[in-house]
């Protein structure tokens, strides 16, 4: 927050006078990342009567405008509800001030906010008489704004219900273009097919009807989202009503033997890179992509290099998209990226994934093609970079201004050094000093297999926070349903999720198996080995400790720490899992898609990811309290999602056991393809999709940590453990060798 000894910023001056000395201070001095910096500048009260806070609205937008363009990566948020604190009791006129700020906020760069629970009434649906004063008061372009919005006020202290509902009934007497772009916007398709119709015998010829009335609803919808008046669930319904309004063209389309689409923005290759097999975010952009008038050419999930360029050529593409969720899919990014260099390839590359970072695409990836590589954060922000690529006016601003921000991050990133590491004696050394008394004898030692679990079991475990991050909808649960800006969209969707839940349940569309073992288990330095009931070797698990030198001040964690060491005489126990939920989903998937309902494709995808998830954290329960039997709890299902309980569930590839070929084992372990039926791809991610795998320890004291970067030391320690060249563990650890 903006605050230093003199006090709290105020003005525009003090705001980033504060915030630049902070960010110096952070990233110079304590070399604290700026990415993971949120910059709070102070939203304070307008049209309060008093002279002095007339510009306060200004001030935090342009404070925003300075700090975003001076204070690279920074993030600004702030508490929105305080702008209108002068109206409170007239929630209407509250609602309007909160949509205005944040529409010239947003745009000034602001990137997050805290407001009241209630609906945010869209920019444009703003009443034009009430706006035009709000607009006022909050750009402080007029002095007298504040007395005139409070005089107006009164007018607006309603619900605005019943004119909501008048609009309601009112627009099917609309012309079929406005009835056309009204479906499109808010989703419907209802209609869709008679005022598809409709539009065909007004204006004669389908690619009229798709050129005309159908693109300009679409272009509405994408100047909506470009500008944060519409979210993403409510764009892939848009996208829905557009793609049944296209296929009810098709057979006329045939007939007059024309192409079954407009003319397009551009036509963008997108791919899931070899050996990854997960697509909800890639689909999501594609979507958006597709709202905005460009064709989109999906070639699906593991795809090899070869395959993508040769298509990107066969088609004639305009840009090539990467997308990846498994760390193995950055290295194959970069692999990409030199076969086009070596082919001589001129695209432009866009990047884009979970694991992907703007870092790791200005270090690894871009110096490796010349020709153009561009980080795309989230769907929202796809569409304007496509659109500035495929300008000539447009398009080398953004290629020079992408070049000098990856410099400055190759710059910044060369000027810390190297991390620096502690031997790996040292980190030995360094280890948790750990207590071994509380090791309760497991019940059930073994293999325990579990096919078609009661879905609705596992629904009572269900964490929605990430299903409304899947949307690209952030917040708590359930405030997030309320919420001033996304309350109206959350709450849309979460109707539509329940009712898929609830549909997967009732009709058993989808399988849920797992498999879970538990076995005798000691560490030796940073291996576990298992062994039978009877003592007989099983598997060495190879697990890597953090080396970063700490001063002393914690621990170097390994997770073979929370096992009692060979030599201790202690006998200690570990357990290991594999659940799916995703078993039957193809042909749900496949069903929407021909039914050209990408809305339901995504759903039944997060639902079934969401199930999954559940699933594993009752599997983990089932295994505390009844499999092993060492915990006796009564926990709701948030203090479950807040992880309250004892032992920790740590997955390969995730930062306390980054390395994925370690998912090889557990397959190994507990036959998990004969006992759930998911597999392995040659990178090891996991088939189904929704599916969880990893590692069960019950120490009181294990906890949750990232390995982060290791040396030359410790690489060829781990190449010798797991027998492996150190060639190979080099592949299998780029994302952690220093």
């Amino acid at each position: 927050m903006a605050f230093d000894e003199v006090g709290q910023a105020d003005t525009q001056e003090r705001k980033i006078e504060i915030c630049t000395e902070a960010y110096n201070i952070l990233v110079d001095e304590v070399n604290f990342p700026p990415e993971d910096i949120i910059f709070d500048p102070n939203i304070f009260a307008v049209a309060t009567g008093i002279e002095e806070h007339n510009n306060y609205g200004v001030d935090f937008v342009e404070a925003t405008r300075e700090i975003t363009k001076n204070l690279p990566f920074a993030k600004i948020s702030g508490g929105v509800s305080n702008v209108s604190f002068s109206f409170r009791g007239n929630n209407p006129v509250r609602e309007a001030i909160h949509s205005v700020f944040l529409y010239h906020a947003v745009k000034a760069g602001m990137t997050m906010g805290i407001v009241n629970a209630g609906q945010l009434v869209v920019y444009d649906d703003i009443d034009p008489e009430l706006k035009k004063a709000v607009e006022d008061v909050v750009l402080n372009s007029d002095e007298e704004a504040g007395e005139r919005l409070v005089d107006l006020a009164p007018k607006f202290s309603g619900t605005g219900e019943a004119q909501e509902n008048k609009r309601d009934l009112e627009w099917r007497t609309w012309s079929v273009e406005k009835r056309l772009e009204h479906s499109l916007v808010k989703g419907i398709t209802e209609f869709i097919d008679e005022d598809t119709q409709e539009a065909l015998d007004k204006l004669g010829r389908p690619i009229l009807v798709i050129e005309g009335p159908l693109m300009d609803g679409m272009n509405v919808v994408g100047d909506l989202f470009g500008d944060g008046k519409m979210f993403l669930p409510q764009v892939v319904k848009s996208a829905r009503v557009m793609k049944k309004s296209v296929a009810y063209l098709d057979p006329f389309l045939e007939a007059e033997k024309q192409d079954c689409g407009a003319r397009t923005q551009g036509k963008i290759l997108m791919a899931t890179v070899k050996g990854d097999v997960h697509d909800i975010g890639k689909n999501i952009v594609g979507v958006v992509l597709s709202c905005n008038n460009y064709e989109i050419i999906d070639l699906g999930v593991m795809v090899p290099a070869e395959t993508i360029l040769e298509t990107a050529i066969k088609e004639n593409v305009d840009i090539i998209g990467l997308s990846g969720l498994i760390t193995p899919s950055l290295d194959e990014m970069v692999f990409v990226a030199k076969e086009m260099t070596r082919r001589g390839f001129e695209l432009p590359l866009l990047i884009g994934g979970a694991t992907t970072s703007i870092a790791h695409t200005a270090v690894k990836i871009e110096p490796q093609y010349d020709k153009g590589v561009f980080y795309v954060k989230d769907a929202s922000k796809a569409v304007g970079v496509a659109t500035s690529l495929l300008s000539n006016e447009l398009k080398p601003a953004l290629v020079e201004n992408t070049k000098e921000e990856y410099e400055k991050v190759r710059v910044r990133r060369a000027s810390k050094g190297k991390t620096k590491l502690l031997s790996l004696e040292a980190a030995r050394n360094n280890k948790p000093k750990l207590k071994f008394d509380q090791i309760t004898t497991p019940k059930k030692l073994g293999i325990h297999v579990f096919e078609d679990y009661d879905l609705n079991e596992i629904f009572r475990f269900i964490d929605w926070v990430p299903f409304f991050r899947t949307w690209e909808l952030a917040g708590k649960f359930p405030d997030i349903l309320t919420d001033k800006v996304v309350g109206e969209s959350a709450s849309a969707l979460f109707k539509d999720a329940k009712a898929m839940f609830q549909k997967v349940i009732d009709e058993k569309l989808l399988q849920a198996n797992a498999v879970v073992g538990i076995f005798p288990a000691n560490s030796v330095n940073e291996d576990i080995e298992l062994t039978d009931e009877h003592g007989k070797p099983l598997m060495t698990l190879n697990q890597l400790r953090q080396q970063l030198d700490k001063k002393g001040n914690t621990p170097n964690y390994c997770l073979s720490d929370f096992i009692a060491p060979k030599d201790s005489g202690v006998q200690d126990y570990m357990g290991a899992f594999a659940v799916t939920a995703g078993i039957n989903i193809d042909p749900l998937v496949a069903a929407y898609e021909a039914d050209h309902d990408d809305y339901n494709s995504i759903m039944i995808k997060a639902v079934a990811d969401r199930f999954a998830e559940a699933f594993a954290e009752m599997m983990h329960y089932k295994f505390r309290t009844e499999l092993w039997g060492y915990s006796d709890e009564d926990f709701n299902n948030d203090e479950f999602i807040e992880e309250k309980y004892r032992g920790i569930r740590p997955a390969p590839g995730y930062p306390a056991c980054p390395e994925h070929s370690e998912k090889e084992k557990i397959w190994a372990l507990l036959d998990v393809e004969k006992n759930t039926g998911m597999t392995l791809t040659s990178s090891y991610a996991m088939l189904p999709t929704a599916s969880v795998s990893g590692w069960y320890f019950a120490h009181p004291e294990s906890r949750y940590f990232g390995v982060a970067k290791i040396n030359q030391q410790q690489l060829k320690d781990y190449a010798s453990r797991k027998g492996v060249s150190i060639e190979q563990a080099e592949r299998l650890l780029s994302s952690n060798f220093d």
